[in-house]
């Protein structure tokens, strides 16, 4: 419960930031800019649009503070712009799923749910800390880990725009279907139409038993993904397969080639070995609540990072592989550009 006196701080620093102070608006607004910067990135699935749609919800909050009224809390006022200007992105972008090459298979069936994201990007854990605090709504169906997991951020591009938001609205943050559809500017009953098309559409395209979605890895999954990195950096494609799951899918956005099942992912990994340059050294981070490696490769005598492995995890074995090159967002997952030969990793 938030204590009293804490209200009249927010009170006495809105009314000073409607009066133009920015330093109070900035105190005000703060404490959301990480979950709210991160409800951007599950409804657009790319963190460098995430950043760009924050700092337009920023500026817009600011230039429209002195309309804020008070009837909804600042928290859900700053979802409703950031939410709205989402949509207005997505409609001038015109995001949908592209079609994608049918995929290197062992023969097991395949659903169209694993359609490769062209734009999807990873997220970093290091910006996930501190969003806990503020904690879903009561309504919310999905645990905060389930909710930023790949595969789940994957399912929400497949959705149209306005489901994608009222799902995230709905079922990830926890708002009241009132709240929802003042938000969007529309009623409650369409609000809950477009939330049930949304779920049934997702559970189509993330099925829960695949993989574990985000949680927190036990000391014998924990050791299956080191074995992975150690068998990857020995070149050792036949101890990689013997750790997947017979369905594993390897993914590697924005290219739309993609491989599942253990002969396919065995040719495949054969394939690039011949047409990578020299050896390769995994470092260990985290990205979507995930465990993940950045890799690096050797140029110019060192190390130079080259990209990221997002590892799906599952009771029998790794699910999935999502491999994403280096443009830049690796710098924001706390690993270096480079390392040196002595360097631990």
């Amino acid at each position: 419960m938030r204590d009293v006196s804490d209200e009249l701080t927010v009170g006495t620093r809105l009314a000073r930031a409607q009066r133009g102070d920015e330093a109070a608006f900035a105190e005000l607004t703060e404490p959301y800019r990480r979950e709210l910067q991160l409800h951007c990135y599950r409804i657009l699935g790319s963190l460098q649009d995430a950043e760009d749609l924050l700092q337009e919800t920023m500026l817009a909050a600011w230039r429209g503070l002195e309309r804020f009224e008070g009837r909804s809390s600042l928290r859900a006022w700053l979802y409703t712009i950031a939410t709205n200007r989402c949509l207005n992105a997505l409609r001038e972008g015109s995001r949908r799923p592209q079609p994608v090459a049918s995929p290197r298979s062992s023969g097991q069936p395949v659903s169209e749910r694993f359609a490769e994201i062209s734009w999807l990007e990873p997220y970093p854990d290091l910006l996930l800390e501190g969003i806990a605090d503020a904690g879903p709504g009561p309504e919310a169906r999905y645990e905060a880990k389930e909710s930023i997991a790949l595969a789940f951020v994957s399912g929400l591009q497949h959705l149209a725009p306005r489901q994608r938001a009222v799902l995230v609205l709905r079922d990830v943050l926890g708002f009241h279907a009132d709240e929802v559809s003042e938000m969007l500017g529309s009623s409650p009953a369409s609000v809950n139409s477009a939330l049930q098309r949304a779920r049934a559409l997702l559970e189509s395209r993330v099925p829960v038993q695949r993989e574990r979605l985000a949680v927190p890895l036990t000391g014998s999954e924990r050791q299956l993904v080191d074995r992975f990195a150690e068998a990857f950096e020995r070149d050792d494609i036949d101890a990689i397969v013997a750790l997947l799951t017979d369905d594993a899918i390897v993914s590697m956005p924005p290219e739309p080639e993609w491989h599942q099942g253990r002969g396919a992912v065995a040719e495949f990994l054969r394939s690039r070995r011949h047409t990578r340059k020299g050896p390769w050294r995994f470092v260990a981070t985290a990205a979507n609540g995930q465990p993940a490696y950045a890799y690096y490769l050797q140029s110019g005598g060192q190390w130079v990072r080259s990209g990221l492995f997002v590892l799906g995890v599952r009771g029998d074995g790794i699910a999935s592989i999502t491999r994403f090159r280096d443009d830049g967002l690796l710098g924001r997952f706390g690993v270096p550009q480079t390392l040196g030969d002595s360097e631990p990793v």
